[in-house]
C-alpha cells in the first residue's frame, strides 16, 4: 500500500515539472527583448527624435520674442528731427496656434476684433512654418476700440499676445514726404529676394526716398527675448536675451525752414520746387505737389479712403522734383553757353529781334509778338527774346547746341542717391529722332530746342544743376541729401568755360531781376538776385508748365531755387516767381535776423512774360 501511494506521488512531480526549463528559457528571453525594445524605443525618442519632441514641448512654455531694432533717426542739417520711432501694441500668434483646436474660437474672434480676413491670418501662420517658435505679428499699432475689444474677450483668446514694437513716424508728415518717403512690411516677393540678407517675415523695410535710399545704415539689426509663460501665454520669466541694435542716425543736408517755406509756397498747386547749395550741390529743400502722409504706410492694413489718396489720378507717390518737363526759356542758359563758346559769338555780338523768324517754311513767333530791337546776350537773357535766340541756335547748330547740354548734365542721372527714382529727362538728337519718329534731324528741331522746347525734358532737380553753374563760376554741382563732411569733397567738376562766358551769363541772369521778367524778386526782403522765367508749351488744349530759377545773393550765391508749376498757366514770372520769393526770403531772413526787411505779402502781378 505505502508502495502504491509513493509511486502516485513520484507521478505527480514529474507531471508538474514537464517543461519547466523552457518556460524559464522563454521568460528570460522575452523579459530581454521586451527591455530592448523598450531601451531602442527610448533611445530613438530621446537621442533621434529629442530635439523635436523638447521642441515642442518648450514651445508650451517657452517663446522667442523677436524685438525689431529701431530704425536709425533722421535729421535735418541742424539736427531737427524729421523721422522717429514710435512704440503701438502689435497682435501676435505662434505658427501653429491655427492648428490647434481652441483656433475655431480664437481665429475668427480676432479675424472679427481686427477686421482682418482669417484666410488672410492663416496665411501668414503658414508662411512661417509649423515648426517655428518665434511668435508672428498677425496686426500692427492697435488703436484703442482694437485694445479695449482684445481685453474684453481675453478669455476666448487664450493663444493670442501683445506686445510693444517700433514703428516709423514722421513727426512733419506731407512735408517731406518725397524727401524722407516711407517704409512698409516687406511683401511675399520682396520677402523672397531679401531672405539672403537677414530680412524675415513681417519686417518693414525702406520703400522709397531716403529710407530706400539708406535702407543699410537705417536699418539695424534684429535682436529677441526667450521667455518663460504660462498657460494663458503671459510672461513671467525672462530666460535669455539679445539686444536688438539700433540703426545708424542720419544727418541730411535739408534745411527745414526752406522746406517747410517751400511747401507752403506751393500750396495747392501741382509741381515741384528744389532748393540747393550751388557750391557743393547740397539739396536745401525738394518738395513736390501732390504729396502724401507717409505714417499711413505704418498702418497694418490700408483703408479705402487712404488707397484713394495715393492712386488718384494726381498720383502724389510721383516725384515731380525728379520728374521730367520742357524747360523752355530757362533753357537759355544753355543756349548762350553754345553760342559763345563756340566762338560764332561773342561777349558784344548784336542781333535783331523780331515778330516772328520763318525758317524752312516755318514760322516760330516771338512770346511777345512784336520783337525787342537790337539785343546783345544779356539784354536778351533779361527779356527772354525767343528770336534772339532762334539766331544764336541756327548758327551754333544741332550738334554743337546738344553737346553743351549734356555737358551741363542733361539727359543723364544727376548720381543724386534716389537712383530709382530719378528720371534721366531726355536730349533728342539724330539718333533718337530717326529711331522714335524715322526722320532726320532739321534746324527747325534746333531751333525749337534753343528755346527749350521740342522733345526737349529736364527735371526740376536738373535745373537746380543748370542754374548753379553760373551761379559757382562754371561748375557741374553733384546734388546729394546726406550731411557728410560736404565742405571738405569735391562735389563739382569743371566745364572749362571761358570767364567771359560766365560773366555774361551772370549780367544777363542779374538783368532778369533788375530790368525784365523776374522784377518780382527786386525787394529789400532778399539778398539781392539773379534768375531766369520760363513758359513751356505742355500740348494741343492742355495749360502751359511755367517755371523760374533764381540764386542769391547775385556776387556771392548761398542758395539756387527753382520752382516748377506743372500745366499752372499763365507765365513763369507771375506763377512760379512769387514761389521762389517766398522760399528765398524764408533762407535770408531766417539766416540773417534784420538784415532783410520781411515783405507783407507777396505781389503776384509784377512780373510778366515768358
Amino acid at each position: 500500500m505505502s508502495l502504491l501511494q509513493s509511486s502516485r506521488i513520484a507521478i505527480k512531480k514529474d507531471t508538474r515539472t514537464v517543461g519547466r526549463g523552457y518556460q524559464s528559457i522563454f521568460l528570460i528571453i522575452f523579459t530581454l527583448l521586451t527591455a530592448a525594445g523598450i531601451e531602442a524605443r527610448l533611445a530613438y525618442l530621446q537621442i533621434k527624435e529629442g530635439a523635436k519632441f523638447r521642441e515642442r514641448a518648450e514651445a508650451n512654455r517657452i517663446r522667442m520674442i523677436d524685438k525689431q531694432p529701431e530704425r536709425g533717426n533722421i535729421f535735418d542739417r541742424n539736427g531737427k528731427l524729421l523721422a522717429t520711432t514710435r512704440y503701438p501694441h502689435s497682435v501676435y500668434l505662434l505658427p501653429m496656434a491655427h492648428t490647434k483646436p481652441s483656433w475655431s474660437v480664437v481665429g475668427p474672434r480676432l479675424s472679427q476684433i481686427l477686421k482682418i480676413p482669417l484666410e488672410d491670418i492663416e496665411q501668414k501662420l503658414e508662411e512661417a512654418g509649423p515648426g517655428s517658435t518665434n511668435l508672428v505679428r498677425i496686426s500692427r499699432d492697435l488703436n484703442y476700440a482694437e485694445n479695449t475689444a482684445l481685453k474684453e474677450y481675453e478669455n476666448e483668446l487664450s493663444e493670442v499676445e501683445i506686445h510693444t514694437e517700433a514703428v516709423r513716424y514722421y513727426p512733419h508728415g506731407k512735408e517731406l514726404a518725397h524727401v524722407l518717403g516711407y517704409t512698409r512690411e516687406l511683401t511675399s516677393e520682396q520677402l523672397k529676394k531679401k531672405k539672403k540678407d537677414g530680412y524675415r517675415l513681417g519686417d518693414v523695410i525702406g520703400q522709397m526716398g531716403i529710407e530706400k535710399a539708406y535702407e543699410k545704415t537705417l536699418r539695424g539689426e534684429w535682436g529677441g527675448q526667450q521667455v518663460e509663460v504660462d498657460r494663458a501665454g503671459h510672461p513671467q520669466k525672462v530666460l535669455g536675451e539679445k539686444q536688438a541694435k539700433a540703426g545708424n542716425d542720419l544727418h541730411l543736408t535739408i534745411d527745414l525752414n526752406v522746406q517747410l517755406a517751400a511747401d507752403k509756397a506751393l500750396g495747392d498747386r501741382k509741381g515741384a520746387i528744389v532748393a540747393l547749395d550751388p557750391n557743393n550741390g547740397a539739396i536745401l529743400a525738394m518738395v513736390s505737389h501732390p504729396g502724401f502722409d507717409p505714417n499711413i504706410f505704418s498702418k497694418q492694413k490700408l483703408s479705402q479712403k487712404d488707397w484713394e489718396s495715393l492712386q488718384n489720378q494726381a498720383h502724389p507717390l510721383v516725384n515731380r522734383a525728379l520728374s521730367a518737363f520742357p524747360p523752355a526759356s530757362t533753357f537759355k542758359i544753355i543756349t548762350t553757353t553754345a553760342g559763345l563758346e563756340s566762338g560764332k559769338f561773342s561777349p558784344d555780338t548784336i542781333l535783331p529781334t523780331y515778330g516772328s523768324l520763318s525758317v524752312g517754311g516755318v514760322t516760330f513767333g516771338e512770346w511777345n509778338h512784336a520783337g525787342f530791337g537790337s539785343l546783345g546776350f544779356p539784354r536778351a537773357i533779361a527779356m527772354s527774346s525767343d528770336t534772339f535766340f532762334y539766331q544764336v541756335g541756327r548758327k551754333v547748330g544741332g550738334p554743337t547746341l546738344i553737346e553743351w547740354t549734356r555737358k551741363y548734365g542733361l539727359g543723364q542721372k544727376t548720381g543724386f542717391e534716389f537712383t530709382s527714382e530719378e528720371s534721366r529727362g531726355l536730349v533728342p538728337d539724330e539718333t533718337w529722332k530717326q529711331k522714335v519718329w524715322k526722320t532726320p534731324w532739321t534746324v527747325g528741331d534746333t531751333i525749337n530746342m534753343s528755346i527749350g522746347q521740342g522733345a526737349l525734358q529736364v527735371t526740376p532737380l536738373q535745373s537746380a544743376i543748370m542754374f548753379s553753374v553760373p551761379a559757382n563760376g562754371g561748375f557741374r554741382v553733384k546734388p546729394h541729401l546726406l550731411k557728410d563732411h560736404e565742405q571738405a569733397k569735391s562735389w563739382g567738376s569743371s566745364l572749362n568755360m571761358k570767364p567771359s562766358t560766365i560773366a555774361v551769363l551772370r549780367d544777363g541772369l542779374r538783368k532778369v531781376i533788375t530790368e525784365g521778367t523776374g522784377k518780382l524778386l527786386n525787394v529789400p526782403s532778399i539778398a539781392p538776385a539773379s534768375g531766369k522765367s520760363g513758359t513751356a508749351e505742355a500740348g494741343v488744349g492742355r495749360p502751359n508748365h511755367t517755371w523760374f530759377g533764381a540764386y542769391a545773393p547775385y556776387n556771392k550765391p548761398e542758395i539756387v531755387v527753382v520752382a516748377f508749376g506743372e500745366n499752372s498757366g499763365d507765365h513763369g514770372g507771375t506763377i512760379c516767381g512769387p514761389m521762389v520769393l517766398q522760399v528765398l526770403e524764408a533762407y535770408f531772413q531766417k539766416k540773417y535776423p534784420g538784415k532783410y526787411v520781411k515783405s507783407e505779402s507777396v505781389p503776384q502781378t509784377q512780373s510778366s512774360g515768358d
